[in-house]
């Protein structure tokens, strides 16, 4: 009976925690399909400690501190190295509607050429809403760490951002500014092509 009590709270609470946890995995790694695995199996993790985990205070914030362990984990792993290589030109999924999808593209690919370490604490900080000091217990690491791994992280945001723009505001100088274009009549063959209208 205890297990099948057990059981049906854990249940339950990843039922009502899944999405929120699938979103912060995504922005960590940049792919909903790994966003999925890191879930899974911070969920396997959270699962064999839950009878000692129910009576916590904060299960959100311990899974949530499971599931940016698990991540870092897999980024130091050989394995998260070699797929890290392999994603670096994927394109991120289209956001959500109603939102700038250009600005949201750029946001994704550049927070996803961030570092694992720095990438982890923007997301906590800035997605998760959390202080430096909840941060730090989350990464098991000192405020002084997170503050400069956060700094770093907005830093390279911002001028990848920057970079963007500025290509984009060149691209759209250089379509709009092009006088060498020609006339449409101009686009007519030299020479008369055989069997076509005079």
């Amino acid at each position: 009976m205890a297990k099948q009590t057990r059981d049906a709270e854990f249940t339950e609470f990843v039922a009502a925690r899944a999405p929120w946890l699938r979103k912060v995995a995504y922005l960590l790694c940049g792919d909903w399909h790994r966003a999925d695995d890191l879930v899974q199996e911070s969920v396997t993790k959270l699962y064999v400690r839950w009878s000692r985990l129910s009576r916590l205070e904060n299960l959100d914030g311990y899974a949530r501190t499971v599931l940016v362990n698990t991540f870092l984990a897999e980024q130091r792993s050989p394995w998260g190295r070699w797929t890290a290589r392999r994603r670096t030109g994927a394109v991120p999924e289209p956001a959500a509607a109603g939102t700038d999808l250009d600005l949201s593209v750029d946001l994704r690919r550049a927070l996803a050429a961030l570092p694992p370490r720095q990438r982890a604490t923007v997301v906590l900080r800035h997605y998760c809403d959390l202080t430096v000091e909840q941060t730090a217990a989350a990464l098991g690491c000192s405020t002084g760490n997170v503050k400069s791994q956060t700094s770093r992280g907005l830093d390279a945001l911002r001028r990848s951002l920057d970079q963007q723009d500025l290509r984009d505001r060149t691209e759209h100088t250089r379509l709009t500014a092009r006088t060498d274009l020609p006339e449409l009549r101009d686009l007519r063959p030299a020479v008369p092509v055989e069997g076509a209208a005079k």
